[in-house]
């Protein structure tokens, strides 16, 4: 729970990072009736915290997608461990054969086979180069990469792709044409691989991708400023709590920059203002009404994921009273 001291917004230092609840369970509860149980499996890199992904269990989501080594030993010691995926490459899998959990890992190259199989992991998805120039075999090579898993013992449970390059395009159609275009590629390679799972998708193509047996998304239990753009069922329901500490004529300045922000997606967004630019511990921006020294204003960031990493704790608050407070357990690697 939050601490003693901490009863209201008001109480927090800032920056921190702040979870409307109710939008929050909006969220959770919306994904569950378009996805249900396995149908998604929920992306903790979005978020890296347990107690989130708890709630993301409750709703039937048993299996989750990870990115790093660190949060699948996170979720298995968290007791979150019923079906993991490492979807992303990773060549020091040493601690995931010592989990109690199911564990899965991506591998796209003969190099990424030989760690699972040093790792002391026994389950593999060929990841697929769907169009994302990240990682991924090409559809023609995954076949291959298969029959070398199965010679080295380990079990093919199918094949994974990202249509990333899909993911943050405005126009539906546009969005529609790009995720139906790596589902053919990956399709094409499934049929080569075999298996049970086709993973995909995520939180801009969730409703479109019909390929797909299961959904990779994360960012729609909390949402950001650029997946809000494409006019998704879910609320904005994260935001940095900052306090102005300078007033000029015509600006100013918060304490809340790029240390606490993730900017790779463009400036965040502060309502009934206009954000000039951020630095390291700043924000400064032009209100449209007069702001005071001491004054608290909410930053909505545009990528949930990166300004997640940045802090220690999520605090869940229901209007301005705080309700809980979560650590960010699974940060770093």
């Amino acid at each position: 729970m939050a601490r003693a001291m901490e009863k209201t917004l008001h109480d927090l230092q800032t920056p921190a990072l702040v979870i409307e609840s109710e939008g929050l369970d909006a969220n959770l509860h919306s994904m569950a009736q378009a996805l249900p149980g396995d149908r998604l499996r929920p992306h903790v890199k979005a978020h890296k915290c347990t107690e989130l992904a708890r709630r993301q269990r409750k709703l039937g989501h048993r299996g989750f997608t990870c990115a790093t080594v660190r949060e699948m030993v996170g979720m298995a010691e968290a007791g979150l461990g019923d079906d993991l995926l490492l979807a992303n490459e990773a060549l020091d899998l040493r601690r995931l054969g010592e989990l109690d959990a199911r564990v899965t890992v991506a591998v796209d190259s003969e190099e990424t086979l030989d760690a699972a199989l040093h790792g002391g992991v026994g389950e593999v998805v060929i990841d697929v180069n769907v169009g994302l120039p990240r990682c991924g075999c090409p559809p023609e090579e995954a076949g291959r990469l298969a029959d070398a898993a199965r010679a080295r013992k380990l079990r093919v449970r199918g094949v994974m792709g990202y249509e990333g390059h899909a993911m943050l395009v405005a126009d539906e159609d546009d969005r529609r044409r790009l995720t139906d275009e790596a589902m053919e590629r990956l399709l094409a390679a499934h049929a080569d691989v075999g298996g049970d799972l086709v993973s995909a998708g995520g939180t801009g193509t969730y409703a479109i991708n019909r390929a797909a047996t299961e959904i990779q998304a994360g960012s729609y239990a909390l949402m950001d400023t650029a997946y809000a753009k494409l006019e998704l069922p879910f609320r904005s329901s994260l935001f940095v709590l900052a306090t102005v500490i300078s007033v000029s004529a015509d600006y100013a300045v918060a304490d809340c920059g790029l240390k606490s922000l993730g900017m790779d997606h463009g400036d965040p967004l502060v309502e009934g203002a206009r954000v000039w630019f951020c630095s390291d511990e700043h924000i400064t921006f032009a209100p449209e009404a007069r702001v005071r020294v001491g004054d608290r204003i909410r930053v909505w960031p545009a990528h949930i994921d990166p300004t997640i990493a940045y802090h220690e704790a999520l605090y869940l608050a229901h209007g301005d009273e705080l309700v809980d407070r979560w650590a960010v357990d699974l940060r770093g690697w």
